[in-house]
């Protein structure tokens, strides 16, 4: 009786699908972080020191300026200096 070879091949890998290469979900980027916020705020103080506005303007952004300062001590509270917390821990 005649044995047959069977041919042992690698089964074919499937390039480019998503269980082989998962990707990352991409962020958005128009999302803004607050990082962002933060940079913003120093933009603003900087501009307006720098007289970037005028007189009637002032009002306008001093009240977007105190806003955007509540909202990101709210959100993101600025850490304490290393040496502050050494202290408290006393």
């Amino acid at each position: 009786m005649a044995t047959k070879k069977k041919s042992l091949k690698k089964p074919d890998v499937a390039t480019g699908t998503a269980t082989a290469n998962p990707q990352a979900p991409q962020p958005d980027p128009t999302a803004l972080s607050i990082g962002d916020l933060k940079n913003l705020s120093t933009i603003l103080d900087v501009a307006s020191t720098r007289g970037a506005f005028k007189a009637g303007e002032m009002a306008g952004v001093g009240f977007l300026y105190n806003k955007l300062q509540a909202f990101l001590a709210k959100v993101a509270p600025e850490q304490k200096p290393e040496g502050a917390k050494a202290e408290e821990k006393k």
